[in-house]
C-alpha cells in the first residue's frame, strides 16, 4: 500500500502530507486516520506510548468519545528526506461543555510507501470561553478558505 506524496518530501509535498493527516484527523474516524500508519507504527502522545494500527485506532476512538466538536488544524514547521515537524492547535468541549484549546507539535517519519512509521506528539491544553473560539467550520474537512494558524496568530 502506498500513501503519497512520498518521501523525500519538499514543500509543497511536506504541506500536502500535514493537510491530508489534518483531513483525516479532521474526520475523527479512527479506521481511516490509522490507514495512514505503518502496521507497526511507533507513537507517543503526551505521556502514551504505544505501536500499530490496533492500538492507533483504540486511542482515537477514547480520543474523540471525550473530545467533541473537535477542529484541529496543522502547519509545517520544517521538513527533511522522510521527515515533517508540524505545530498543531485543536479546539473540542467535554460532556460538561467546557470548551479547551490545545497546542502541540509532532514529529512524524515515514517509510518508502509514504505511511507514517513513527509519531512523537507533545500537546498541551487550556480551557477557554465558547466565544473565545477560531475554529468554526462545519463538521469534517476544514475549508480552504478557512485561515490556518499562522493568520489565526496562534
Amino acid at each position: 500500500m502506498s500513501r503519497p506524496p512520498l518521501p523525500p518530501f519538499d514543500d509543497h509535498t511536506a504541506s500536502q502530507k500535514a493537510r491530508l493527516a489534518e483531513d483525516a484527523w479532521n474526520s475523527r474516524d479512527p479506521a481511516r486516520v490509522a490507514l495512514a500508519y505503518t502496521a507497526d507504527s511507533q507513537w507517543r502522545n503526551r505521556a502514551e506510548f504505544f505501536s500499530g494500527r490496533e492500538a492507533i485506532e483504540a486511542f482515537l476512538k477514547r480520543k474523540w468519545t471525550r473530545e467533541l466538536n473537535y477542529r484541529l488544524i496543522k502547519e509545517v514547521w520544517i521538513h527533511a528526506g522522510n521527515r515533517i515537524a508540524v505545530r498543531f492547535a485543536y479546539e473540542f468541549h467535554d460532556d460538561s461543555g467546557q470548551w479547551f484549546r490545545a497546542y502541540g507539535n509532532e514529529n512524524w517519519q515515514f517509510d518508502a510507501a509514504g505511511l507514517m512509521e513513527r509519531r512523537i506528539a507533545s500537546i498541551n491544553e487550556h480551557p477557554i470561553a465558547e466565544a473565545d473560539r477560531k475554529f468554526h467550520w462545519p463538521a469534517g474537512r476544514r475549508p480552504d478558505d478557512h485561515p490556518g494558524l499562522t493568520a489565526l496568530g496562534l
